[in-house]
């Protein structure tokens, strides 16, 4: 397939895959499983920024500073958007900007829409970091879609439970976070046309989504996981967070990357 194809068929696959799934366990409302998929996704995504997306814009780059400048720029960036917009994506069923308050009931809609916005708007960009990757070599697109599905999902299970409590119906939910879904692929899409004349941007394009995955994995899925203080607890979110690291590492020696 060419590089173009290979974006679609990510891009698609990884949306529907993601909203599917995650209806799956969201609609069930089965908080263990939701523990399970951060604990999981966390691992994914550290595993294809440290092990395959860094070093990949290291040797594009052939600069180990700008890099990592620009890693810290964008963790910084995204601190400071996540502040400003208090557009919060969560990860779990128990999100502190959109908990609701105790005795409230439906709020009309209004987080839901939001909520919808913002997710529409991180799908693109999940979009152009699939794009990015895939431009660089085939194997790293492969590793870098699979580590987005994966912190995707327990994402969605928290958007429609959010969804659910303003007021929407299942389905309703459903067609929502499909229709948003499909942003990564317009991202996709239009970013493969963008940067064929941008090469030069892409180790940068790169370094920019590691600092995004950093920042999700950290700033946003770890801190739900010290919730959970039992040893059995601690012991199976390591177990969990280094098979995701696992799953990475053995998708970057079977591709060959």
């Amino acid at each position: 397939m060419s590089v173009l194809s290979w974006i679609i068929v990510a891009s698609l696959f990884g949306g529907v895959l993601s909203v599917a799934a995650a209806a799956l366990f969201a609609l069930n409302a089965r908080t263990h499983w939701i523990g399970l998929l951060v604990s999981y996704a966390i691992g994914a995504l550290l595993g294809a920024v440290f092990l395959d997306i860094l070093p990949e814009a290291i040797d594009l780059a052939g600069n180990t500073a700008a890099v990592s400048g620009t890693v810290l720029a964008g963790i910084l960036l995204f601190f400071t958007l996540e502040k400003v917009l208090i557009w919060r994506h969560c990860h779990h069923d128990h999100c502190e900007a959109h908990e609701p308050h105790e005795h409230s009931s439906h709020d009309h809609g209004r987080s839901g829409t939001m909520l919808i916005i913002g997710d529409t708007f991180h799908n693109f960009v999940d979009g152009i970091i699939i794009a990015a990757a895939f431009m660089v070599d085939i194997n790293l697109g492969i590793v870098t879609a699979l580590a987005i599905i994966a912190h995707e999902i327990p994402q969605e299970v928290g958007d429609f439970l959010i969804l659910l409590h303003s007021g929407y119906s299942k389905l309703r939910a459903f067609q929502l976070n499909l229709i948003s879904s499909f942003a990564t692929l317009v991202g996709g899409v239009l970013a493969y046309y963008a940067l064929q004349g941008l090469q030069s941007w892409t180790p940068y394009i790169l370094a920019l989504s590691a600092a995004s995955m950093i920042y999700v994995a950290v700033a946003d899925l770890i801190p739900g996981l010290h919730k959970r203080t039992q040893m059995r607890d601690t012991v199976q979110q390591v177990v969990l967070i280094v098979l995701g690291v696992a799953t990475v590492s053995l998708v970057g020696l079977a591709t060959g990357v």
